[in-house]
């Protein structure tokens, strides 16, 4: 397909495809990269395994192999890791699953779990062969604005080497009162599209029923977390994705509820039968791995 005939990559509100970004407003490497991390029905699921830097291991080393294998075979669109592990994984098939790398971190024995560094940069995420590269900023910390900074830089480096970027913004500092309330998390989301994010993952708001006046004010592809690891429940997964769906917004970036699970793989496609409900045959698994 060439660059003149590629569909735009277009975030879904309220059941229809709204026109952002247009061609005209994303270079051909983004273009690119982000038709790769999806169907391209507007629509997302992302694994993030970033945590064994911020709390640990989360499995052992074959074990997580295999929970990247699973996610991947099952129909992810993407898992998230920070460039070390995925040089690790760089031989395991991820198939039609992309590779976003993580530049952020903090670990939970810093005296301010909130304030996040860069430990990556885009040209690392280029060399390995990655589809998009992430960055984590927590508002309403002491450390915001060197965050905020943070987050400028990888954008303009984006821009240079046409690398989509996946901002994961989150209200969790001193200076928020709820940090589920909808308008906090409209205003944070819009940040994070005004200073050059591509896709935005945030909290499910609190009540869930008000995820479409954050989805409706912003303007890039809205993902929501999870939440907290629970019992083992996929038919709440299965509800939260239908929510996700019916506000608008264009997916969901799911970890500890996926690989805490027995059988990842089984939630993976709970949600993917929920968000690409016609997606099936249209993704077939490709021998590529993450280290392409």
């Amino acid at each position: 397909m060439s660059l003149q005939t590629m569909p735009n990559i277009v975030p879904w509100e309220q059941g229809r495809q709204v026109p952002w970004p247009t061609q005209a407003s994303v270079n051909p490497g983004k273009r690119r990269r982000l038709g790769r991390l999806g169907p391209g029905d507007g629509r997302y699921l992302f694994v993030p395994m970033d945590h064994s830097v911020s709390d640990g291991p989360i499995a052992s080393v074959e074990a997580f192999r295999s929970i990247v294998a699973d996610v991947a075979a099952a129909g992810a669109d993407a898992i998230v890791v920070h460039k070390g592990r995925a040089a690790v994984i760089a031989d395991v098939p991820l198939g039609s699953c992309s590779l976003v790398v993580h530049l952020s971190a903090s670990t939970s024995y810093a005296p301010d779990v909130n304030e996040k560094v860069l430990v990556g940069t885009v040209e690392d995420a280029v060399r390995l062969g990655a589809d998009a590269v992430s960055i984590h900023v927590n508002f309403g910390t002491p450390t915001e604005a060197a965050q905020l900074t943070d987050f400028g830089v990888i954008a303009s480096a984006c821009e240079r080497y046409g690398m989509p970027l996946l901002a994961m913004v989150y209200a969790r500092g001193e200076g928020i009162a709820d940090p589920y309330d909808p308008a906090v998390l409209r205003h944070i989301t819009n940040v994070a599209v005004d200073l050059g994010a591509n896709i935005v993952k945030t909290s499910t708001p609190r009540p869930i029923s008000r995820m479409s006046e954050i989805a409706e004010a912003c303007p890039a592809s809205l993902v929501f977390s999870g939440g907290p690891r629970s019992e083992h429940d996929d038919s709440s997964l299965a509800r939260l994705a239908e929510e996700v769906v019916a506000s608008g917004a264009s997916g969901l970036a799911i970890g500890r509820r996926v690989w805490t699970h027995p059988e990842p793989a089984s939630v993976v496609r709970t949600l993917v039968d929920v968000l690409h409900p016609s997606a099936g045959e249209g993704r077939i698994p490709a021998a590529r791995t993450s280290g392409e």
